[in-house]
């Protein structure tokens, strides 16, 4: 025991505080470390070159990420992916493989299901690689503004084509009109609805990509949504001189002789007007199979009517001018001078 008033004895194994030691940079990928401890315990020299992979490492503050692993983040990417397209493909056929589907739930049930291939795909990865998002905050906010910025039609597109496919206002085989740069319209069929945009083929073969959003929020031309009949017009014009009744009777005749115009609803002839040079019709005739085309049935119907016309003498009238001079000094000099030419014996 010490006196009273004697300061203890310091022992003498005891050493002043030592300073605290930097810390540690975080590894990144946390199943990089697991994996080289789990291989150098199989095999030390396996274990000493994924030691010298993991050598060659940048690092950025708290933040370490070597060699090692770049090919292990590169190996698990590509086995993910490899895993997320087999099994995209295997549910996808199964679903075309599914007969109580029609093609529209079937093609919204793709799009599901590529949808959370791809999310778990993403989250496994994650888990694979034992990343440590915290290590990443300091690059997550400004790389997720980035990518919402950035994807934020695409995922507006992708909601817009989900939607369509849920009310089926939209759907795949469809024949829709279509409007280009010009202001010009025509009818294409609808060939795929895909993340981004509806694929819309014309007759002439070009094919539209129109955005998802664009058929959300504008006015479309459905020719197929509720029936896949569409009521089409042959405009004829006859001469004044022709025999009404029997020209109205060839225009029928002629649309019952086309192919493809249905028998049911009957085609049907109206007079639209009295023109200038005829008396002018128009044929309305049905047809069921729009993305066939409509002007080559327009064009049936009009060579049907060439020859039935041409049997009957129905006139098919054209446009005639007829030119009336006034009569003036220069003018009546001129035809003088002319007459005094073509007067015999000069």
């Amino acid at each position: 025991m010490s006196a009273p008033g004697t300061p203890a004895s310091v022992p003498p194994d005891a050493s002043p505080a030592s300073a605290p030691s930097p810390a540690e940079p975080v590894e990144v990928v946390e199943a990089a470390d697991k994996l080289r401890e789990g291989v150098t315990k199989q095999s030390e020299t396996a274990g000493a070159f994924l030691d010298r992979l993991d050598a060659f490492a940048l690092e950025v503050g708290d933040i370490r990420f070597s060699l090692f692993d770049a090919l292990l983040v590169a190996s698990v990417i590509l086995l993910v992916i490899t895993a997320a397209i087999l099994l995209n493909r295997f549910g996808r056929r199964v679903i075309r493989n599914v007969g109580r589907f029609d093609e529209t739930q079937k093609v919204l049930s793709e799009k599901i299901l590529t949808i959370i291939v791809w999310a778990a795909a993403f989250f496994v990865g994650i888990d694979l690689l034992g990343i440590d998002l915290t290590a990443l905050a300091f690059f997550g906010g400004a790389f997720g503004l980035a990518i919402g910025f950035g994807l934020q039609k695409t995922f507006g597109n992708l909601i817009a084509g989900i939607i369509l496919l849920m009310d089926k206002s939209i759907k795949p085989g469809d024949v829709i009109a279509v409007t280009d740069m010009a202001g010009n319209e025509t009818f294409g069929q609808i060939r795929k609805i895909g993340i981004r945009a509806v694929s819309v083929t014309t007759r002439d073969e070009r094919e539209y990509l129109i955005p998802n959003e664009n058929l959300m929020i504008n006015q479309v031309e459905n020719w197929s949504y509720s029936s896949k009949r569409v009521r089409m017009q042959v405009r004829v014009g006859v001469s004044y001189n022709a025999d009404m009744k029997l020209a109205e009777e060839l225009m029928l005749e002629a649309a019952r002789q086309a192919t493809r115009v249905l028998d049911t609803p009957p085609p049907t002839v109206w007079m639209s007007g009295y023109g200038d040079n005829s008396v002018d019709f128009v044929i309305h005739c049905w047809i069921v199979d729009p993305e066939q085309g409509v002007g080559n049935v327009r064009s049936a119907v009009l060579k049907n009517l060439w020859w039935l016309f041409k049997e009957h003498g129905i006139e098919i009238p054209f446009p005639q001018r007829d030119i009336n001079l006034r009569g003036n000094a220069q003018f009546d000099a001129l035809i003088a001078a002319l007459e005094s030419r073509a007067a015999p014996g000069e």
